[in-house]
């Protein structure tokens, strides 16, 4: 998703019909970031406000150092993790059944991996963990800002990252969740 940047430049002058197509724009894949962060579409949904929230107030500060995306993506996994350390406590368990029925779960050998596994597998994660996981091999961030956005040392990411993706891979397997690698072809 590519965000136009006479779009940005109009909302970050206040205009409100700009900045909600900003939001339209970009409310779908801040909403996966949020709600694999928080685990719950109750407190996703209050995150996704907080963020806009925060967006629309810090609008005229942004420097174009980075992409709009980007920028919102920081602006989501902050809002997400202020949300879990003002709730004090790891979001609630979600219950994988409960997630989508078991019928849409399962891909064929054409289809690739079941993202739905994939998702399933992440709930289990630990808070930490998941963050870690989600923020660096979903959306990018390197290990030095997810220290910074979480209040850790940059050790403490790699650990839980280390951490995730192996429980992952568990998790995955007692699924039977096939998840192929892609390798490089060598050339000849």
């Amino acid at each position: 998703m590519q965000i136009d940047g006479t779009v940005v430049e109009a909302a970050r002058r206040g205009d409100a019909e700009a900045f909600e197509a900003l939001v339209r724009q970009t409310h779908r894949s801040v909403y996966g970031l949020v709600y694999r962060l928080v685990g719950s579409h109750d407190d996703a949904a209050d995150v996704m406000q907080e963020t806009y929230l925060r967006v629309w107030r810090g609008l005229r500060s942004f420097r174009g150092d980075s992409s709009f995306e980007t920028w919102v993506y920081r602006v989501a996994a902050n809002a997400a993790m202020s949300h879990l350390r003002r709730r004090g406590r790891e979001p609630e368990p979600v219950d994988p059944a409960k997630l989508v029925p078991e019928e849409a779960t399962t891909a064929g050998p054409d289809e690739g991996p079941s993202t739905d596994g994939v998702e399933r597998a992440l709930a289990t994660l630990p808070v930490a963990q998941r963050t870690a996981v989600v923020l660096k091999d979903v959306y990018g961030f390197s290990v030095e800002e997810i220290a910074k956005r979480v209040g850790a040392t940059e050790g403490a990411v790699k650990v839980r990252l280390f951490r995730a993706r192996r429980r992952l891979a568990e998790e995955l397997y007692r699924s039977n969740v096939v998840v192929p690698i892609k390798r490089k072809k060598a050339s000849s």
